[in-house]
């Protein structure tokens, strides 16, 4: 457990909220219901199998292998969160045979990642109250201080300058009162109107129920907010009737109404129906329930980590979270429990009541054939607004698709996605754009430009040295042969390879003709070839993007280490994996293009930078408020 010295204050002299009319907590009530190269040398792959593959991933994990899984609950689930391990995943893998595989810690070693955000050690999940405040970048997030598996789940924090190079700060709220104390779990940060921040956030009390509790900076005048006072009168929200103790958790940022007041929405569910509960307030001290709910999806399960927030028709830019009108469509986001996977749709809010409706119900949020922020691995994402420039950002969490046991070996679990702009999409007006910030292009060193044609069949190195930490950006054209036969690709680049091909990570466009005639373009990303370990689950990932007439095929893939991230045609599908190869690493590692169509040639303009590290360090003296050195 956390040292006594790294306990919180329960009370300060300073509360943004002494003002407020009221510090009395809600009355708990009865409950009542509301709420490659794809293996070029085997041969050409027929149509039918790609298209296979990428709807085989769109459907929830197979129970194959559940009668291997401990009898003994879970600490997650006896708590009443997600299953935060990754053991039972490895398990169902097709490809595991035997014992686990024998990693040594030269491989483990090479996993970590350079630029992307994670913890010197142990595991870490859901990011937490991102925000910007006094020139500082933070980021709190869920973590175990003591172990590389779920549990004993405090807040971590750091701070950034540009939100790529870290400081690692002492933990910002740690489990030590009745209403947190099997652990301080997901939350939101809100700007009030002077300013000032509050920030409420679920815990998990000794009885193992869900509650909201709210916590504010003690000293405001503090740039690091490195101590945080959580309110005497906590908790302030408790499972309303109907809702289960276990089922109420992840409060979002709050927007203002229309009438002045703060609102906020909630995740739970009613039986099968994922829903989001709402609330509003004045003074975050005491709440008034909405008997209508701002969404629900039948046959969905529960709906954590909901996200709302407003983007613009118009403009290519982030918006704050309580701007509306008639040039702004509103985005909900859930993380769903059952499938670990974050969908959103775009619909319309209703300030008057509380409600938003999507555009397209056929693509509901929860819904298996409705949007993705990712369609790789990409769980309990948060927004915020970055009120020093003018934009919205993504967090999002990356678990492991390794053992717990390599976990626990190597000493630490996750990483996080590296932060994205997210605006909505004005040319098709259907979806979201995700685009890495542009901090990131601060990290690069010497790049190589270049200019191919690969004919079907071919595979070519692409020369720039080891491939390990790179960003690639590219744009393809193609010749008309295969799009009349209606079939083109796969074609992209090989990742994380070795020279021999036997280990190697394929990110790719495939195009191909519908039942309507028309072409229809896939973004995907194969990891089936990724590693020789057999205790690793490789998946191949993709979905449709949209390609509209006169624009290139695009995509931009960041590679570091462990983790590969792409993005389809300027973001509008992103692809993230979790790759763990034994022979394609440090030195050994290779960057290949590929084209395994059938008779059309492809011509491929690109663009690789090698990458520098971000040089995540924890906080001293010495970094005097600025940017570490990236020299």
């Amino acid at each position: 457990m956390a040292s006594s010295e790294s306990l919180l204050p329960v009370t300060s002299q300073h509360d943004p909220l002494s003002e407020s009319s009221s510090n009395s907590i809600p009355e708990t009530r009865r409950r009542k219901p509301t709420k490659v190269h794809l293996v070029v040398y085997s041969g050409f792959l027929l149509i039918a199998l790609y298209i296979t593959l990428i709807v085989t991933h769109t459907r929830p994990v197979s129970t194959k292998g559940a009668n291997d899984e401990k009898t003994v609950a879970s600490r997650a689930r006896l708590a009443g969160v997600s299953e935060k391990s990754n053991e039972h995943i490895w398990k169902m893998s097709d490809d595991r045979e035997g014992e686990a595989f024998a990693w040594n810690n030269t491989m483990l070693s090479w996993q970590r990642t350079a630029f992307h955000f994670q913890p010197e050690k142990n595991w870490m999940n859901d990011p937490d109250g991102p925000l910007f405040y006094k020139g500082w970048y933070h980021f709190f997030y869920q973590y175990n201080p003591n172990a590389a598996v779920w549990g004993d789940i405090v807040w971590g924090h750091a701070v950034s300058k540009d939100l790529i190079h870290w400081l690692h700060l002492p933990f910002a709220m740690v489990p030590d009162q009745w209403y947190d104390a099997n652990g301080v779990w997901t939350g939101s940060a809100t700007f009030l109107d002077d300013g000032s921040i509050v920030m409420l956030y679920t815990g998990s009390t000794d009885k193992f129920v869900q509650v909201q509790n709210l916590a504010y900076p003690e000293d405001p005048n503090d740039p690091l907010l490195l101590k945080w006072t959580k309110f005497s009168g906590n908790p302030v929200l408790e499972p309303p009737p109907g809702i289960g103790d276990k089922d109420f958790r992840d409060p979002t940022t709050a927007w203002k109404t229309s009438d002045g007041k703060w609102r906020i929405t909630i995740g739970s569910k009613i039986n099968r129906t994922g829903i989001s509960l709402v609330y509003d307030t004045v003074d975050f001290k005491t709440y008034e329930k909405h008997d209508i709910l701002l969404h629900q999806v039948p046959n969905t399960g529960m709906w954590e980590c909901v996200d709302f927030y407003p983007v613009s028709k118009t403009k290519h830019h982030g918006l704050d979270t309580s701007v509306n009108g008639p040039d702004v469509r509103h985005i909900v986001k859930a993380s769903m429990d059952d499938t670990r996977i974050d969908h959103y749709a775009i619909g319309t809010y209703y300030d008057s009541n509380g409600t938003w409706v999507p555009d397209n119900p056929s693509i509901d949020v929860g819904i298996s054939t409705g949007l993705r922020y990712d369609y790789g691995k990409f769980y309990a994402s948060k927004t915020f607004y970055d009120q020093h420039k003018g934009r919205r950002i993504l967090w999002g969490w990356i678990g492991e698709s390794d053992s717990e046991a390599a976990d626990v070996q190597k000493g630490w679990s996750s990483v996080q996605a590296i932060p994205r702009t997210v605006v909505l999409d004005t040319k098709t007006r259907k979806n979201l754009i995700q685009w890495p910030v542009k901090e990131i292009e601060s990290l690069r060193l010497r790049s190589k430009k270049f200019h191919k044609k690969i004919g079907p069949g071919t595979v070519v190195p692409v020369n720039v040295g080891p491939a390990d930490q790179i960003d690639i950006e590219a744009d393809c054209e193609t010749s008309g042969g295969a799009t009349l036969r209606g079939a083109l690709g796969p074609f992209g680049f090989s990742v994380l390879a070795d020279q021999s091909l036997s280990e190697q990570t394929l990110v790719y466009f495939y195009v191909t003709k519908g039942k309507d005639s028309k072409l229809k373009t896939f973004f995907c990303t194969d990891t089936s070839k990724s590693t020789m370990a057999n205790d690793v689950v490789k998946q191949v990932y993709g979905s449709f993007v949209p390609v509209l007439k006169g624009e290139k095929l695009t995509m931009r893939i960041l590679v570091d280490h462990s983790i590969v991230e792409g993005f389809g045609q300027g973001g509008r599908t992103c692809i993230t994996s979790r790759v763990y190869p034994t022979k394609a690493i440090y030195g050994a590692t290779k960057l290949f293009l590929f084209n395994n169509a059938t008779d059309a040639t492809v011509t491929a303009s690109f663009k690789v930078w090698q990458m520098n590290s971000a040089f995540i360090h924890p906080f001293s003296a010495v970094d005097d408020l600025v940017v570490p050195s990236s020299t």
